[in-house]
């Protein structure tokens, strides 16, 4: 595949090391994603230089091999490789190759021995060691006080490593660039031959979601215990809950072990009220805001993609996780008599979607639905799990709350929302979110389930999929996040709940549309419902693990 390291960043599985190209500036840069988003990424700037003089110079990036060469002079280059997580191997062949940094205070550049030096970088509590196997090897960085002004590097003519660590560089053998190329292509092929599902038609977005779903991917570093795979490398480079549970279906099959630590790393980091973290880094952990639980949907599924997960302990420890989820909902975020509530949009997944437009908290019909799933897959796996008076008083729970929803957030007109201290009427009927009570469709009346389908068909579905927002309300909006927008994640909810409940036809269709929506606008964060462009972030592993979850099933159906 050729890749465009504007829309898609150049790493590799279980590395920090990242180079992509600034759409606005055109500069390219070695990154680092430690620490999050939140943290500063960008390491080096690259340039090529002639006889002394920057050059403009063209990219020629694959899935595991990046070139840099002088423009219309492919004899004249620089190819990049990560062979291990944490080495960036160089080659430089007939140009200069320079890098230089985007210096913090107490940043501080050293010469260590003769062809090897060391950056501390600070903000990051990163270091890097740069070493020459052979070639030249040049730096300027003039020191003052506290740290160096600048650093600018220079390599020409011969094989160089970056190597990056947090205390201290282990002694390691490099292999030649070469055999690193070598390695890098053979653990890249066997990761695609997995997510390759053979239909031609798809081999584009194929190609792209293999690539972005194995490149995302951190290995264990700081407060990170297992291999995590990361919203993305471009933009959001954290592990999510809730977004994590999409790929780690996607990895069930032929990954158990990594689909496994996808949930696992949140469960070792639950908190002691029951909630689950928003997300994590190697660095951080965030419990601004509490998904609804689908650890246990997406663990039921997984039991059906692979026996490592019908292993009783597993199976015990997704149980015992899920009842503390379920005891934070109801004990920390339902009033008395009524149905627990979100405290933000981002609670919910869908930011700023026009339900929560009037303010909070907000009592949703889609957290009721997936408390409920959750109560009725939990008393599922208290009779796998022997636990028979507990899988009675599960079902009890799931029954209540299913009452109580109907009684609070459903009307002839549909389902809705309330809002506040005293929980009033939310008069806005236009979010896709409001038709998620499909996910229990099994307890729905069929009256009730028929207009539901009927309304989310007539109401949402455009060209390209659902819209999750009514394309004609007046709060749609072009670009809007959770306003209009296309989102993976819902579409495979909605896809397999409309499946399960006897509207195979309108799944597969939407499925299908989600399929060709790929081929328009790529693995993007959202897609406009419109004209299928993809927004925001264009390098997303909910969306990839989405589309080759959908192609692999629309495989077993043909």
């Amino acid at each position: 595949m050729k890749l465009d390291i504007r829309e898609i960043p150049f790493s590799r599985f279980g590395s920090y090391f990242c180079i992509s190209k600034d759409k606005e500036s055109e500069n390219v840069y070695v990154r680092d994603v430690h620490g999050g988003d939140e943290a500063p990424s960008i390491l080096f700037k690259i340039d090529l230089l002639k006889d002394g003089c920057e050059k403009p110079f063209d990219i020629l990036a694959s899935e595991t091999s990046l070139t840099f060469f002088l423009h219309e002079d492919k004899e004249n280059y620089v190819e990049i490789i990560i062979p291990e997580e944490d080495e960036l191997h160089i080659e430089v062949k007939g140009v200069e190759f320079r890098l230089r940094d985007k210096k913090e205070k107490y940043d501080t550049f050293m010469e260590l021995a003769d062809g090897e030096f060391e950056y501390h970088i600070y903000p990051k509590e990163l270091k890097l060691k740069i070493t020459e196997i052979k070639g030249e090897l040049s730096v300027n960085a003039p020191w003052n006080i506290i740290g160096n002004d600048f650093v600018d590097i220079r390599m020409k003519d011969g094989h160089f490593v970056i190597e990056s660590y947090r205390t201290v560089s282990q002694k390691r053998e490099y292999d030649s660039f070469s055999r690193g190329k070598e390695k890098i292509e053979q653990v890249y092929q066997e990761w695609f031959a997995n997510m390759n599902k053979g239909i031609d038609k798809y081999c584009s977005s194929i190609e792209r979601a293999a690539y972005i779903t194995w490149s995302s991917v951190v290995h264990p570093h700081g407060i990170l215990k297992d291999h995590a795979m990361y919203m993305s490398k471009l933009w959001m480079y954290n592990i999510w809950s809730w977004d994590n549970c999409f790929n780690a279906l996607n990895l069930g099959e032929h990954y158990p072990e990594l689909a496994y630590s996808q949930l696992k790393i949140f469960i070792d980091m639950q908190d002691e009220s029951g909630a689950y973290p928003d997300f994590v880094n190697d660095k951080f952990v965030s419990f601004n805001c509490i998904k609804p639980p689908i650890f246990a949907y997406t663990y039921e599924k997984l039991m059906g993609k692979n026996d490592y997960f019908k292993n009783e302990n597993r199976v015990r420890t997704i149980y015992e996780s899920t009842k503390k989820v379920m005891k934070y909902f109801d004990s920390y975020r339902t009033y008395s008599g009524r149905l627990p509530h979100y405290k933000h949009g981002n609670d919910s997944g869908w930011d700023n979607a026009s339900l929560f437009h009037m303010g909070m908290p907000v009592e949703a019909p889609d957290l009721a639905s997936f408390l409920i799933r959750s109560y009725d897959i939990l008393s599922n796996f208290a009779e796998i799990l022997g636990e028979k008076e507990e899988a009675s008083v599960f079902k009890e729970k799931a029954d209540s709350l299913f009452m109580l929803l109907m009684e609070r957030l459903y009307d002839e007109e549909g389902f809705f929302g309330r809002v506040g201290k005293k929980g009033e009427k939310i008069e806005i009927s236009t979010s896709l979110i409001l038709k998620l009570p499909i996910i229990i469709g099994n307890r729905l009346d069929k009256n009730i389930l028929d207009k539901l389908v009927t309304n989310l068909v007539e109401e949402f579905e455009t060209e390209y999929g659902l819209a999750t927002e009514c394309v004609n309300s007046k709060y749609y909006k072009e670009n809007g996040y959770w306003l209009g927008p296309i989102w993976a994640p819902v579409t495979y909810l909605f896809i397999d709940a409309l499946r399960k409940n006897g509207y195979r036809e309108i799944g597969d269709r939407l499925s299908e549309k989600f399929l060709n929506l790929t081929l328009v606008g790529g693995m993007a964060e959202n897609f406009d419902p419109i004209i299928g462009k993809g927004l925001v972030d264009t390098s997303f592993t909910w969306t990839s693990s989405v589309f080759l979850l959908l192609l692999d099933n629309k495989n077993l159906e043909d």
